[in-house]
């Protein structure tokens, strides 16, 4: 049996992939993986000796911690430094701590280490050239794990997730639908809504797979706008779609620069034997469906 750690097990993708290790294998009655969810109060990987001491034993470790307040990393040098010192150091400190003990580390990642300039798919091998402080801290602890441990390392790039357990771009817009007539919302932003759900279980097909080393990319497939998302959104639950009314960037002008084109390719999937993600359609219906946002709409 594999032991498993995941570390940043409270978060929403976190939570989801606990979950997902813990649902009985194909082959038997229980699951095949002996998991330990490790909080941030019970690991703190920007300390290089805890990891090496805490993550000792272990087959594969899937980092799912991050500093992920954008804005506050581009507006405050304290925040800055704190976002370097999880999403640059720590996955460097979780790298040597696999390579140590000879486990594989499984990295999630951002389609921030992007400039969101392009207008095709970024294939995995695209060149990391991020335009925000968060992203160079993500492109940072991307260098920083690989350098670290380049034969064990899997990072997994996701973009645009929402799931049950946090704050997430549906459960919004399904708040604001109970509380306005009319929401604007960006048609400038393009990218790849992602349910945590689908991404929980694709790790664990990589896992099944026995995390070949490599970069990998972790999105529903398709491609939308924020528009688009939130007008599926609002038909998925019943309301009326044109209640969504169309702007963009300057009407939402923030510290830290959005990629205007977040849409990821999916070729390392196929290298290892692993199906990409379904569509992004079918997986807000699917996470809707799910009851997943049920607490949104009794607002």
């Amino acid at each position: 049996m594999l032991r498993i750690a995941v570390v940043g097990a409270n978060g929403m993708l976190g939570r989801d992939l606990v979950a997902a290790l813990a649902t009985p294998g194909p082959g038997g009655p229980g699951s095949r993986f002996a998991t330990v969810p490790f909080t941030r109060a019970e690991l703190d990987i920007t300390d290089p000796e805890l990891a090496l001491v805490t993550l000792d034993g272990f087959d594969v470790i899937v980092n799912c911690a991050a500093y992920n307040r954008v804005d506050d990393a581009e507006s405050s040098e304290a925040a800055a430094a704190e976002a370097h010192a999880v999403n640059a150091l720590g996955p460097e400190h979780l790298a040597l701590a696999a390579r140590a003990t000879g486990a594989r580390l499984v990295h999630l990642s951002t389609d921030y280490v992007f400039s969101g300039n392009e207008v095709a798919p970024y294939r995995e091998g695209f060149p990391r050239n991020p335009k925000s402080v968060y992203g160079a801290t993500k492109a940072a602890g991307e260098e920083r794990a690989l350098g670290a441990h380049r034969a064990g390392t899997a990072i997994v790039r996701t973009a645009w997730l929402y799931g049950e357990h946090g704050p997430s771009f549906p459960r919004t817009m399904l708040r604001l639908a109970a509380e306005r007539e009319t929401v604007s919302v960006v048609t400038d932003q393009v990218g790849q809504p992602t349910w945590t759900g689908d991404l929980a279980s694709q790790l664990v097909r990589l896992i099944d797979a026995g995390v070949p080393a490599g970069i990998y990319h972790g999105t529903n497939s398709g491609e939308t706008s924020w528009y688009g998302f939130a007008r599926e959104v609002f038909r998925l639950a019943g309301l009326d779609p044109e209640r969504v009314r169309p702007t963009d960037s300057a009407a939402f002008v923030r510290p830290a620069p959005r990629p205007a084109y977040s849409v990821l390719g999916h070729d390392g999937w196929a290298a290892v034997g692993v199906p990409a993600m379904r569509p992004w359609r079918d997986a807000i219906a699917a996470a809707i469906r799910s009851g997943t946002f049920s607490d949104a709409r009794r607002h």
